[in-house]
């Protein structure tokens, strides 16, 4: 920045499991207008890619570094307990990553954070959201440079903070017990007791109000740095009423005839050539619309209809704080970026071996999801892989998985005085963001040591040049770049991407593509073109040894198998909050799980 010029405010905004074409401005009928102005007055990405699951984006976006780098290789969830990866009968195991460097389930020492930094550098730095990133006070939003914060702590949890009383006594499924509690953290202590009339969209927007009145009531003369990044629109699909009842009737025709409607307006507004030819919809493992019978097609769509009610009501709080910043003189001094983490969810957990029976009968025995009943505190539904890719079309698949349509978000930045009222195909990823504020601030990043210990250098590069119309793209022409999670790959350069996703939902094979000519993968151009598929194998061999990927098929790499040491299931988290009695005597319930080398 120039010297004596005022310095910006950053405004960070993520959604969690946010469709592509969700949002008015991206093709979709949900009302946002908040989004939809942000967009129309910045810059819509339609390449902006980001990890395929929530907490290694996030790892991403707050280092400017590879989730396997800085300890997010994995969701920790998922890593802890085999059976949330992969398919019944499977030889493999997430074993292997268990206690490896890189995948520790939090922000590790490797890494410093972009708001360690910017507190280093004067910023006033401030928080509320989905952290997601380490349960236990060490690894709060605190101890990584946030100096106000208030945190959901786990992956997900019941947007009221409502639980049955049987589940506080211990009579949950396996599954289902690490995505009820709303364990919160403020600064640095749990939170013990969330408001009465708490609502997870709305109490995040409440928050930063609150920061926000006691940053302009202080008014030193230092700008902020705000993350505020939604729990909404994961599941439990809740929202209240008055914004769900906006959309009853609204998706009766389904999930098809929302996905050609909404493939028809990405086409109208540029985002797609018309031409495109979408990748069909994968979802062998639930029914499909027409063998539905007429109850089980109302209830899909109140499903539909609740998620639809949680997307505009985070989208009114996102008005709220917008509407504040714009109120004290200060919207055009703040640069501000909306983005969700991932593709949209579509797992259809009903059809989970390893979680359909138990689950099912539980949510059946104390949750009510009555058709007139579904998107209330006490309810507990998803929506599928049907309606999520109506949201990722026409891009393949869905969240957790490397395709494009896991990968591929939704991304506007409003940066006054740079490019605005524009879409923009130029490739981008949620790991350029911790470059492009520091450069904009003037501060280098600390790399190779922090406080005294090594740390690792930003993968990502700057988009400021390319905001400034100094460049064309953000990335050099023949960029690389690498995905991995749960034993699923893909390596790209430029507009070949190689992809490798594990049966049932794939061949279990690298598949190559060409996404300049077919953004959807539908095209596998393996064995018509070897080459090409050799090259970027032998790139994905690289991101694999510089990132520290621990691949859990042979497929993806020197396969080593677990140690003994590994082989225990669920003793892999930090903290086991949804124990009886783990939120009273909290100490009881933790542990510091064994960390292994690379040379172990």
């Amino acid at each position: 920045m120039e010297t004596g010029k005022k310095r910006p405010n950053f405004l960070i905004i993520v959604a969690d499991d946010l469709g592509f074409s969700d949002c008015g401005c991206f093709g979709g009928e949900i009302r946002t207008p908040t989004i939809d102005r942000l967009g129309l007055e910045g810059v819509r990405y339609t390449a902006f890619h980001a990890a395929a699951a929530c907490s290694p984006s996030r790892a991403m976006l707050l280092t400017g570094s590879d989730h396997h780098i800085a300890g997010l290789g994995n969701l920790i969830e998922w890593t802890t307990q085999t059976g949330q990866n992969f398919v019944e009968g499977s030889k493999f195991t997430t074993a292997p990553q268990r206690g490896m460097p890189g995948y520790e389930g939090y922000l590790n020492e490797k890494v410093v954070t972009l708001p360690e930094i910017l507190r280093d550098n004067g910023y006033h730095t401030l928080m509320s959201g989905k952290w997601h990133l380490g349960m236990k006070p060490k690894h709060f939003p605190q101890a990584r440079g946030f100096e106000k914060s208030l945190a959901l702590l786990p992956a997900c949890s019941n947007h009221y903070g409502w639980r049955p009383d049987a589940e506080k006594k211990g009579e949950i499924p396996g599954f289902l017990e690490k995505s009820v509690i709303a364990l919160h953290a403020e600064d640095d202590h749990y939170v013990d007791e969330l408001p009465d009339d708490w609502y997870s969209s709305t109490g995040y927007a409440d928050r930063m109000l609150k920061y926000l009145g006691e940053w302009k009531e202080q008014d030193d003369g230092h700008p902020f740095f705000a993350y505020l990044p939604f729990s909404a629109p994961h599941w439990p699909l809740q929202a209240p009423k008055e914004y769900v009842e906006h959309y009853r009737g609204m998706y009766d025709e389904g999930p098809e005839a929302l996905r050609q409607k909404r493939l028809a307006n990405l086409t109208k507004l540029g985002m797609i050539e018309p031409d495109t030819k979408p990748h069909p919809v994968v979802a062998d493992d639930v029914k499909a619309w027409e063998a539905m019978a007429d109850e089980e097609r109302k209830m899909s769509c109140r499903a539909m209809e609740a998620y639809a009610g949680m997307v505009e009501c985070m989208d009114h709080n996102i008005g709220r704080v917008t509407d504040y910043v714009e109120k004290i003189g200060e919207l055009d001094n703040t640069y501000i970026m909306f983005m969700s983490d991932n593709g949209a969810e579509g797992a259809a957990y009903e059809a989970y071996p390893m979680v359909k029976g138990p689950l099912m009968e539980h949510l059946g025995k104390y949750y009510d999801n009555n058709i007139d009943n579904i998107g209330a505190y006490n309810s507990f539904v998803w929506y599928g892989p049907h309606w999520a890719q109506a949201a990722t079309a026409p891009s393949r698949l869905y969240k957790a998985y490397t395709t494009e349509g896991g990968v591929r978000v939704p991304c506007i930045a409003r940066f006054p005085g740079f490019r605005n009222n524009e879409i923009s195909e130029t490739f981008s990823t949620i790991m350029d963001i911790c470059p492009t504020i520091l450069e904009m601030v003037g501060v280098k990043h600390p790399a190779p040591t922090y406080q005294g210990r090594e740390i690792v250098p930003m993968r990502g590069v700057s988009m400021l040049p390319w905001l400034a119309g100094k460049e064309d793209q953000v990335h050099e022409q023949d960029f690389i770049f690498g995905w991995e999670i749960c034993g699923r790959g893909a390596i790209r350069k430029a507009n070949f991407k190689a992809v490798f996703i594990p049966k049932p939902k794939g061949p279990e094979k690298w598949q190559l593509y060409d996404l300049g000519k077919d953004p959807g993968e539908t095209e596998d151009l393996a064995d018509e073109n070897p080459e090409k598929l050799k090259e970027l194998l032998e790139h994905w061999e690289n991101y694999v040894k510089d990132c520290g990927v621990v691949p859990l098929q042979p497929e993806l790499g020197t396969y080593v198998v677990a140690m003994e040491e590994q082989m225990p299931e669920n003793v892999w988290m930090e903290y086991d909050y949804w124990k009886p009695e783990a939120l009273v005597d909290r100490e009881k319930f933790m542990r510091e799980p064994k960390r292994f080398s690379v040379k172990t």
